[in-house]
């Protein structure tokens, strides 16, 4: 395998774990929306600092029976990059969608950085923060 193909499956592999994440909040699982995340990884929210997967479980099953019960997360990869082989850095633009809707408005869409690293050959993510897209300094 070259170079280039192991760079291409591996971005192919951090951005299937973002999309898994996604798809974890559409279905309302909080045990598969963090599946993927290391035992110690963090999370940093508006107002929220969740500093292990379980924190990060308990919060979004509290969320997903609560304020985001059936709602929808919208997944767009506006970067990805490798500092080296077992790290990458994933920037993404995610809204969150209410029954009905098709597009998130500006208030509830984030831009999200997601660090991942490589455990024993799997992607994991290692710590997650959000900001809204809208507010002082934001980039639309």
């Amino acid at each position: 395998m070259t170079t280039t193909e192991a760079q291409n499956q591996d971005e192919a592999a951090v951005q299937a774990v973002v999309k898994g994440v996604h798809n974890a909040w559409t279905a309302g699982d909080p045990d598969a929306f963090v599946a993927e995340y290391a035992e110690n990884a963090s999370a940093v929210l508006p107002g929220s600092y969740m500093k292990s997967r379980a924190d990060i479980q308990g919060t979004m099953g509290f969320l997903f029976n609560g304020p985001l019960k059936g709602t929808q997360a919208t997944d767009k990869v506006l970067d990805t990059r490798f500092l080296n082989d077992d790290t990458a850095i994933v920037i993404t633009e995610t809204g969150v969608l209410i029954p009905g809707e098709s597009t998130a408005p500006p208030e509830r869409t984030v831009f999200a950085t997601w660090v991942l690293a490589k455990n024993d050959g799997k992607w994991q993510i290692a710590a997650y923060c959000n900001s809204p897209t809208v507010g002082p300094g934001a980039n639309q």
